[in-house]
């Protein structure tokens, strides 16, 4: 008898996944389908204590418990190019210290990845200068 590993939920499928140009800047895309509730990508970085926040220059921090930031500032993670939406189609999630990237709903081959970065992150980044996403930005 096999012994087979059971794939958790926090497992990235291996989806096509490419960084390119956004209506925000930079902006991640599927080049496949993705079905909903799949785990996409997990969001990886320097696991930082909260002291340390203000001796780096960041704008890719995901906190991931009290007093712990991911600093997603680094080459290999593509996570960071996932954009804000009001409606996006990802969420995240994860057990302590990780988050991963999963479907909320079917994602067509070519759509960007997004979910909503949280009403604290919105308050204090993006309601200064306005959404740009599909559902604001009319």
């Amino acid at each position: 008898m096999k012994n087979r590993m059971k794939k958790s939920k926090y497992t990235p499928g291996n989806f096509a996944l490419k960084v390119k140009k956004s209506g925000t800047g930079k902006g991640l895309f599927t080049l496949s389908p993705i079905p909903k509730g799949s785990c996409i990508i997990e969001y990886t970085g320097i696991l930082m204590k909260e002291k340390d926040l203000y001796t780096i220059n960041s704008k890719y921090l995901f906190e991931v418990g009290k007093n712990k930031t991911i600093n997603g500032n680094i080459k290999s993670n593509t996570a960071r190019f996932i954009n804000h939406s009001c409606v996006g189609n990802c969420e995240a999630d994860g057990p302590a210290g990780r988050v991963f990237i999963s479907a909320i709903k079917n994602i067509k081959a070519g759509e960007e990845l997004t979910y909503d970065y949280g009403k604290e992150y919105f308050d204090e980044h993006l309601k200064p200068v306005g959404c740009k996403c599909m559902k604001c930005f009319k």
